[in-house]
């Protein structure tokens, strides 16, 4: 983190940061996404993104009802700014005090094609919550839950 609370990220592949730097302007509207404030070469300067990693959240609250709803919309999301991949690791899912989301490292979105969340489903379920988020799903979007039907009963 820089004095004035942005995160400096810096690539080994001038390559890379470029392709993650356009991805992260191309979803700049997007509230579930830090916002890029410069690029350079290896390095893009964004805002810093705090919170607690999606995991260790759930591992210490529980899986609440807007929790699982934030999630759903997070792929939503994904859906309308044309992402091929709409997954991510529960690496890169950060959850703010709020029950908030924001995603870092959104890489290869729009490269390589994941139409079923299964690291977000392998994280719910590693916290013995994935059963209370499946109840939610079905509720509030039972086509995502008949989509996403595989990837939950692996």
């Amino acid at each position: 983190m820089t004095p004035d609370g942005y995160a400096l990220k810096i690539f080994n592949n001038e390559k890379k940061c470029k392709k993650e730097y356009h991805i992260l302007k191309s979803v700049e509207k997007s509230n579930f996404f830090p916002k890029v404030i410069k690029y350079s070469g290896r390095c893009i300067l964004r805002e810093y993104v705090g919170g607690m990693k999606i995991k260790k959240y759930i591992e210490k609250n529980g899986l609440s009802e807007k929790l699982s709803l934030n999630l759903i919309n997070l792929i939503e999301e994904f859906k309308k700014l044309g992402f091929k991949r709409l997954d991510m690791r529960g690496e890169h899912i950060f959850v703010q005090e709020d029950e908030s989301i924001k995603v870092i490292d959104p890489r290869k979105s729009f490269t390589k094609e994941v139409l079923i969340p299964h690291g977000i489903i392998k994280v719910v379920d590693k916290t013995g919550e994935l059963d209370k988020f499946v109840k939610i799903l079905v509720i509030y979007r039972p086509d995502l839950a008949i989509s996403w039907q595989n990837g939950i009963n692996r």
